[in-house]
């Protein structure tokens, strides 16, 4: 069974199209008019395996940011059915030359997000500050999985998140692959 699901998201405020295949090359294809935001979901991509399609367009850079992330949350979560037979846990540490950062992620189909980005300026290439955590809790909350993200040092803003997007990706993969011989994901049964 071929585990892959389309998203839109359409409001006043912007227009997005997300196509994922949790069994893919890692590919991505992604316009969202926010360079560092289509460099972000590439690397997801690539170090998840997960083939990723993004279309996009909106009035601010926040409402691409924000609505993007809820939108591939959302169709990971729909590709995944009922998660039964995945491995559920996954977790990373990852470093980008300066940067260090460790990811664990659990979906559990209870939305909870901690990160630490360590951000030191206002912003990352195109990308307020502010938009890049909002990236990270909003597609946490939109895939109904608990993430911590956290960057343990570094001196680069870029070598930071992308790290902490590279320490995610690995993470996803892992949860998502399929654990044999596994019945249940719960001790009570269900998520």
């Amino acid at each position: 069974m071929e585990r892959r699901a389309s998203v839109e998201r359409r409001t006043l405020e912007s227009n997005v199209f997300v196509d994922v295949l949790l069994d893919g090359q890692g590919t991505a294809k992604s316009r969202t008019g926010v360079k560092f935001l289509d460099h972000m979901i590439s690397t997801l991509a690539t170090h998840s395996m997960v083939n990723i399609v993004v279309e996009a367009t909106g009035d601010l850079t926040h409402h691409v940011v924000e609505d993007v992330a809820l939108t591939i949350g959302s169709a990971i979560s729909k590709a995944l059915g009922n998660r039964e037979g995945i491995k559920r846990f996954g977790y990373a540490i990852v470093p980008m030359d300066d940067a260090l950062a460790i990811v664990s992620i659990d979906l559990v189909k209870r939305p909870y997000a901690i990160v630490k980005l360590r951000i030191g300026g206002l912003q990352v290439e195109d990308v307020a500050k502010e938009d890049l955590y909002h990236f990270f809790r909003s597609l946490t909350f939109s895939l109904e999985a608990t993430a911590h993200v956290r960057v343990l040092y570094g001196e680069n803003d870029h070598h930071k998140v992308e790290a902490a997007t590279k320490a995610l990706a690995i993470s996803l993969r892992q949860a998502i692959s399929f654990d044999e011989g596994r019945k249940q994901v719960s001790v009570k049964g269900t998520l």
